[in-house]
């Protein structure tokens, strides 16, 4: 993959120095990469609204990826899960091969969130090259799958429009 993939990134507070290291390292390995915020560090900056903004931009671009990173990832997945759409998923630290690609060959995951407390550097780099290079498989089994989780948020997503409060 590489300058056809766009991936937007946000952090919280606690996320933010991490978020520019990550910025970088997928700048110079050539993705297209779009800073959700914040843009500068503000002890008081809650990962909802970041992790809303890099969802809404990942549901509205189809073939683009999602990071959030605040202080666990957990959180932050459950808000972008929030947006229809979305697929979010938590990496926690060290890398298992497997349980990172089959989020994107079964379930095809868009966003990916984890915790500045808990996922060394190096270890960021080696998982999110595995994630964002890592296909969907398709096939009926993932497909129905998918159009089921897709058909229960036609019948159930509100469809509110929402707007920071910041």
């Amino acid at each position: 993959m590489g300058k056809e993939v766009k991936v937007f990134i946000g952090s919280d507070h606690a996320g933010f120095e991490y978020k520019q290291k990550i910025i970088k390292f997928l700048g110079k390995s050539g993705y297209l990469v779009k800073d959700m915020g914040p843009y500068e560090y503000d002890p008081k900056d809650d990962y909802p609204i970041y992790s809303f903004s890099v969802a809404k931009e990942v549901a509205k671009n189809k073939n683009s990826f999602g990071i959030i990173i605040a202080r666990t990832g957990i959180g932050e997945a459950v808000a972008a899960n929030k947006v229809k759409g979305v697929r979010a998923v938590s990496f926690l630290g060290k890398v298992n091969k497997k349980f990172i690609e089959m989020s994107r060959i079964h379930d095809n995951a868009n966003v990916l969130a984890f915790g500045s407390d808990f996922v060394h550097f190096k270890d960021a780099k080696r998982a999110l090259y595995i994630w964002l290079n890592t296909k969907f498989l398709g096939g009926k089994r993932h497909l129905r799958r998918l159009g089921e989780i897709e058909e229960f948020e036609k019948k159930n997503w509100k469809g509110k429009k929402w707007k920071p409060q910041k």
